[in-house]
């Protein structure tokens, strides 16, 4: 697996694969073609589909400026995976000078095709959650500690502090915001709301409004073209930041807490994403909302005091109980049903934790076995259902608003 560093990253929204990704490729390009007089970037599959909605060609444009940049949308994929990019470098009499495709496969990451496996090299000798549980078995060390093991010198405390600041931030100012999102929905901001009418209500009923509120805060600024944290992408990304806010500002756990539970969810949507995919235009939101899920639950249950078969089955459950759900945004935009989802995973992914710690962790689906399934349930889906906007609540909306 890779460093968390890849996993965790700070960028605009509203998706890390249609924004940070391709706005991660323009900066590149550009770099490396410096007698370019203008660019002609096209855009496939559900890039081109969502593309708009999603703000890639903003993204695109932004990176390339002040060198003008022409955007192709092209419907159909290109073989090696859903969002395909072809970056061409043009001279004054408009010939191509230098081109590079590239595929956004998820959480902001690049791959070339036939380039390997992956972006950034590989740190972590475990490649699956049964790996992670004998390390933590054989040496009687909690599963975080795998992270300050593996990683850098400081990383928890360095990185990852500044990563948790930086989530800090994104619901601080999400809570902060009223009125109407952008695009064509119309959708006001709830987040003020929830916080507001969650302080009247009884200690169960406000647990769920205060998690809904800051995860809303988060998808609501990510929604918004915002800057947040993948975790493990920017359709997610009001997850696990909420659940940490929750525990941090209203349980009262220590900073240093946070930030170890932070390291265990960064294993759990690592292993996510070396077996599977965190990509909504590969194997649907199953990926991105169900990864989320099992990356806070596994938190909580680690905050919570949970083993780490605990913490497993907590993650397991979490992502089990969101396998097959679609990536069906209306409009292209990253909004309905993303941003509700934020909120009801948030709080799923803390019923999950409770269940868990009720258990001894034994269960009988492992977390690997469910992140093989879910890449299998992915493969499977209809395009229509893989972030095209082309089925799904993308077009019953359409049915009843004509």
């Amino acid at each position: 697996m890779q460093s968390l560093q890849y996993l965790y990253r700070y960028g605009m929204g509203p998706s890390s694969s249609h924004t940070i990704g391709p706005n991660n490729a323009a900066r590149l390009f550009k770099a490396k073609s410096k007698d370019a007089v203008s660019y002609r970037v096209s855009l496939y599959g559900s890039l081109s589909l969502t593309g708009k909605g999603h703000l890639t060609d903003k993204a695109i444009i932004t990176a390339l400026a002040p060198i003008p940049c022409e955007i192709v949308w092209i419907d159909k994929e290109l073989s090696f995976h859903p969002n395909g990019m072809k970056l061409e470098a043009l001279d004054g009499a408009g010939q191509v000078i230098d081109e590079w495709t590239t595929f956004s496969i998820g959480g902001g990451e690049l791959r070339d095709e036939g380039a390997g496996a992956s972006e950034q090299p590989h740190i972590y000798s475990q490649k699956s959650m049964a790996d992670v549980l004998e390390w933590a078995s054989f040496s009687g060390r909690p599963i975080w500690q795998l992270v300050e093991e593996t990683e850098e010198k400081g990383f928890v405390e360095g990185y990852l502090a500044d990563i948790w600041m930086k989530m800090q931030e994104s619901i601080d100012a999400g809570l902060k915001r009223e009125g109407v999102l952008q695009g064509g929905l119309k959708l006001s901001r709830k987040a003020r709301d929830f916080m507001v009418q969650a302080r009247r209500l009884k200690d169960t009923e406000g647990r769920t409004g205060l998690l809904s509120g800051y995860a809303l805060a988060v998808a609501e600024e990510n929604a918004d073209g915002g800057f947040v944290v993948t975790a493990p992408t920017c359709g997610s990304c009001g997850i696990l930041p909420s659940v940490l806010y929750y525990y941090f500002f209203e349980k009262g756990h220590s900073m240093r807490s946070i930030l170890n539970a932070m390291a265990t969810a960064g294993i759990i949507g690592n292993l996510v994403k070396e077996n599977a995919s965190i990509s909504g235009a590969e194997v649907g939101c199953q990926g991105e909302v169900g990864t989320a899920c099992a990356m806070a639950a596994g938190a909580v249950a680690q905050l919570m005091g949970g083993s780490p078969r605990q913490i497993e089955y907590a993650a397991e459950m979490a992502l089990e109980h969101h396998l097959g759900l679609t990536c069906d945004p209306i409009l292209g935009l990253v909004q309905v049903p993303c941003i509700e989802r934020n909120a009801f995973a948030a709080v799923k992914a803390v019923a999950c934790a409770e269940y868990s710690l009720l258990s001894d962790g034994s269960h009988l689906v492992s977390f690997d076995k469910v992140v093989k399934t879910m890449q299998k349930t992915g493969h499977d889906m209809l395009s229509l259902y893989r972030e095209t906007s082309l089925g799904g609540l993308a077009t019953s909306y359409f049915e009843t608003h004509k």
